[in-house]
């Protein structure tokens, strides 16, 4: 992260900065739109060539074939059985197409997609040379950082993260009436190394924020990521993110058949729920922890993270046949008493006109008109 880890009081671990010595007033700045986050724990990867789009369409489960430039998306790639491999924020400025990966899934991403070109018209390549800098838009702090971004073609690279509301194609499990990323407008703009530690020099100290500050307003708007809700396993439906990675009208690619066999005609396996943990005891217990129903073991922690307002708090996948009542974490020697609020219900698929509950929150907000089921 350059010029960032050596700002006085980052704690840093390799590229990623967790925090800058107040993780909780940072993430206070964060979710109020007044600081920006460097993202050491994400990859740049840039498909060129004039027929990316067309071919990134025919390979992952995304509509990309359309991409206007400026317009930001999500895809998924799946292997034969529908498990989710590899996913990535999509961006296309008119010349290249901008993928945003995780880090521990860069390369073998790029190498996926570098050995599937066949005879296509596309290059691939993985850009250090980039720094993803997340923000929420709507703040004081998105001019500083939007002004930064590259712009290699003469459009801004920003991509709009698709989660905050449901994408075309894309369908929504969770039975909200207020889904809580109608308030995650989060971008990710993309600077050159040198704009980004002039960046660095430049910023008040209050406009920086770390990646823990990032991941509590992560968790608490429910949005998954390939780092921490992938497994083996996976399914798109079981973390509801058909809602923005899956477009589940267009045409054939790998994994399309159990996409639309569980969509149509059964239920995932598993579910994504989220927990309100019990803090008293002082103890957030780590992503792997065990949740327990009764005696059962019924799944286990994704994420976890410490809301500035909502205390600790964590995303989990459950077996479906986990109840939809209070559950138990166990670590550290402890039992973790554990709220759960469903987001991908036991019977999601198969299933027409989902009725939509009110969401329990802490900050009431109308139904949003763009939540399609």
């Amino acid at each position: 992260m350059g010029a960032f880890a050596e700002i006085d009081g980052a704690v840093s671990d390799g590229d990623v900065i967790a925090h800058f010595g107040d993780a909780f007033r940072e993430q206070r700045r964060l979710a109020e739109g007044a600081a920006f986050v460097p993202l050491g724990d994400r990859v740049v990867i840039e498909v060129a060539g004039p027929e990316r789009l067309s071919w990134l369409d025919s390979i992952t489960s995304q509509a990309l074939g359309r991409l206007a430039p400026g317009e930001s998306t999500e895809l998924l790639i799946l292997d034969p059985q529908g498990r989710v491999e590899h996913a990535a924020g999509v961006l296309d400025d008119g010349a290249s197409t901008w993928l945003l990966a995780d880090a521990g899934d860069a390369e073998a991403l790029a190498g996926w997609l570098t050995r599937m070109k066949f005879r296509a018209q596309a290059s691939v390549g993985i850009r250090p040379d980039l720094v993803p800098i997340g923000f929420l838009d709507g703040g004081a702090i998105a001019p500083a950082v939007a002004t930064a971004a590259a712009a290699p073609s003469g459009a801004p690279l920003i991509w709009a993260d698709p989660w905050q509301h449901v994408s075309a194609g894309g369908h929504q499990y969770a039975e909200v009436a207020a889904h809580p990323a109608a308030d995650y407008a989060w971008r990710v703009a993309l600077l050159t190394t040198e704009a980004a530690d002039a960046l660095a020099v430049s910023a008040d100290r209050d406009a920086l924020a770390g990646l823990l500050a990032a991941e509590a307003l992560r968790v608490a708007a429910w949005r998954p990521r390939w780092a921490t809700e992938v497994d083996e396993r996976s399914l798109p439906h079981e973390s509801d993110w058909i809602r923005s990675a899956v477009h589940l009208n267009k045409g054939c690619y790998r994994g399309q058949e159990t996409v639309a066999k569980v969509h149509n005609l059964g239920h995932p396996p598993r579910r994504l729920a989220a927990l309100q943990l019990d803090g008293s005891d002082a103890v957030l217990p780590e992503a792997g922890a065990s949740v327990f129903a009764g005696d059962e073991e019924v799944g286990h922690l994704t994420s976890v993270a410490r809301h500035f307002e909502d205390g600790p708090i964590a995303l989990a996948i459950l077996s479906r046949r986990a109840p939809v009542g209070d559950l138990v974490v166990r670590a550290n020697g402890l039992e973790i008493a554990a709220s759960q609020q469903v987001i991908v219900p036991a019977d999601a698929g198969a299933t027409a006109d989902i009725p939509r509950l009110t969401r329990l929150s802490r900050r009431p907000s109308a139904p949003d008109p763009r939540a399609q089921v």
